[in-house]
């Protein structure tokens, strides 16, 4: 879902050069990849300082569409520049440099890591090159970047789960400990935070647009399904997320754990929503999302809550229809609303 075209105007006030970085991040599996991302910079008067703002974009099924491939003036990492914030951007793997291996999809551990090494590897070159930050960090994104917007915050938070820019242990906290005295508000739109409660949702829908599949499947028995409607189900609810015509390659292993009933599972390699943030979190959703159903951020909210999270709310997109890629716009406003009394030095 490239968002470039729905991205709210945002008033232009820095000239941009826009910069590719390279680095190296681990898979779902654990091995080291190479990674891009895009470094959007605002040009600045010598010594002036900006906020550094992650931004992590939703779901694209095109290469080219990848932030470092996609860096014309509309886009939002490049208004956001304009703007006058430090962005950062990534890839993700499966795209940029790393097209050809399979993007992990809605799998927080590989996706956290792709956000937090690039923003390790943006910090050592800010520093080397002499571009001053403010302090600030932000991160942001809808739908899948929603998602991994969570996914790198709940990392940076516990410290724990970064890839292989950071080196050891030990490095890896070193690496963080900046970022997280930085990290200022976090605000994702949108995302499938709670996989299993998102897939019970999708596969209601099927239920109603496939009426003799209806009275076969059922969340909690999907592990006894016969082989041909397991593959049609799969098949289903892979098209209720993925278009045929994709150019990159989706590793969707989080659907087989939901049709083995594997809850334990999704709960280890995929949700994000069940923990206590301690930094501020604004959450933003549409109520008659039918692509990221709305459950999912209301039962994060009430997760968190339930985990005396001191500083988390959801706004509702006030959007008619308030569906996914309608409140695209509304996001973006929000988030603008959200940072402007924040953000120093713009």
């Amino acid at each position: 879902m490239a968002l470039g075209a729905q991205a709210p105007p945002i008033q232009a006030t820095y000239d941009v050069v826009a910069w590719r970085i390279t680095y190296v991040t681990i898979d779902a599996d654990g091995r080291e990849l190479p990674a891009s991302g895009l470094m959007a910079v605002p040009v600045k008067p010598p010594a002036a300082r900006s906020p550094v703002l992650s931004y992590q974009h939703g779901t694209i099924f095109k290469d080219a569409e990848a932030p470092s491939n996609a860096t014309r003036p509309g886009e939002p990492p490049i208004l956001l520049a304009a703007a006058g914030y430090f962005v950062v951007a990534a890839d993700y793997l499966g795209y940029g440099v790393s097209r050809g291996a399979p993007h992990p999809y809605l799998l927080s551990a590989p996706g956290a890591a792709a956000v937090l090494d690039l923003l390790v590897a943006a910090r050592n070159w800010r520093l080397r090159e002499g571009v001053a930050g403010n302090g600030q960090l932000f991160l942001a994104g809808y739908s899948e970047g929603g998602y991994t917007t969570m996914a790198a915050h709940r990392a940076l938070e516990a410290g724990t789960e970064a890839g292989t820019e950071a080196g050891t242990q030990a490095d890896t906290e070193a690496a963080l400990a900046p970022l997280r005295a930085e990290l200022t508000t976090v605000l994702p739109g949108a995302g499938p935070y709670h996989l299993a409660a998102t897939l019970d949702a999708l596969l209601e829908q099927i239920r109603d647009d496939n009426p003799l599949l209806a009275a076969l499947i059922d969340p909690g028995f999907l592990r006894h399904l016969g082989s041909g409607v397991r593959a049609e189900v799969r098949r289903a609810l892979v098209r209720k997320l993925l278009p045929g015509d994709a150019d990159v390659t989706f590793d969707t292993r989080f659907i087989d754990a939901y049709l083995d009933d594997d809850r334990d599972r999704i709960e280890r390699q995929s949700n994000v929503h069940d923990w206590k943030p301690n930094l501020p979190l604004r959450l933003f959703h549409g109520r008659e999302d039918r692509t990221v159903p709305y459950v999912s951020s209301a039962s994060t909210l009430q997760a968190m809550r339930g985990r005396a999270a001191p500083d988390v709310s959801l706004v509702d997109c006030r959007m008619a229809p308030a569906g996914h890629l309608e409140c695209v716009p509304e996001y973006f406003a929000h988030l603008l609303g959200v940072l402007a009394p924040q953000a120093r030095d713009l």
